[in-house]
């Protein structure tokens, strides 16, 4: 019985811009716990690489290059995945970007594009999976936030206002699609290495004060992530809503 609270056996899982960072370890970690996994990304030699690198270890796996900033193209994306691979257990949205620049200065072009890129994808995805689980009476959708969901950071004002969303967003999706059988939650990382935050963690002073801000004293890896992953994905998490869970070496209120 403990087993099966973590076991995804039988359950197919799509995770948006997967095909790098921390998309590709949250799909690596669910595929070793049983899942099937259905990879996004809109770069397709990327996709192609990380398919095969999920086949070439025995895992079932296929692939889903739509641009999920387009809520058409979600839609029928979603809609072909269901019509030709099968249905969606659980859908992890994890796309998202970064761009860091003083907020006087933030160019327009980018605030809008974090937001297509971090928020509307979260919504057009979440909307057409949902309204597939919704007569199947369950499903598992997790939300990706992160720390900065709760803090802010200089020159990257855009980008907390979007996790920020993303917390919010997740809580009106459960108070929506929780009495359908639908668990709705997020997952937030702390401060990972990730291509995302590759000129970070290269950066000593910023590297140095990472590990005073953070208890733990040190970068997350991205498969310290998997365990939350599989908890909200699994029957183990079957009465938790509209949370936000933070992995993130020890919280605190600094910046």
């Amino acid at each position: 019985m403990a087993f099966e609270l973590f076991q995804l056996t039988g359950q197919r899982a799509l995770i948006t811009g997967s095909s790098q960072g921390i998309g590709f370890a949250l799909a690596q970690g669910l595929a070793e716990h049983g899942a099937e996994i259905v990879l996004n990304g809109r770069d397709a030699g990327k996709l192609e690489a990380a398919g095969a690198k999920l086949k070439s270890a025995g895992h079932k796996v296929s692939l889903a290059g739509f641009d999920v900033t387009n809520a058409q193209a979600a839609k029928d994306g979603v809609g072909a995945i269901e019509q030709n691979t099968g249905p969606i257990d659980i859908l992890i949205n994890n796309a998202g970007m970064q761009f860091r620049s003083p907020l006087e200065d933030f160019p327009v072009e980018r605030w809008e594009q974090l937001l297509a890129t971090n928020i509307s994808s979260a919504f057009y995805v979440g909307q057409a999976v949902a309204r597939h689980m919704i007569p199947r009476g369950r499903g598992k959708i997790i939300n990706i936030a992160s720390v900065q969901s709760e803090l802010a950071r200089p020159g990257i004002a855009p980008y907390t206002a979007t996790k920020g969303a993303i917390k919010n967003l997740t809580r009106g999706m459960c108070t929506d699609w929780a009495k359908y059988g639908l668990q709705v939650n997020a997952l937030a990382p702390g401060y990972f290495k990730t291509p995302l935050n590759q000129a970070l963690v290269d950066n000593p002073e910023f590297s140095g004060w990472l590990e005073k801000r953070t208890p733990a004293g040190r970068w997350g890896n991205v498969e310290e992530l998997v365990g939350a992953a599989v908890f909200l994905s699994g029957k183990a998490s079957s009465f938790v809503n509209g949370h936000t869970l933070y992995v993130d070496g020890g919280i605190t209120t600094s910046l």
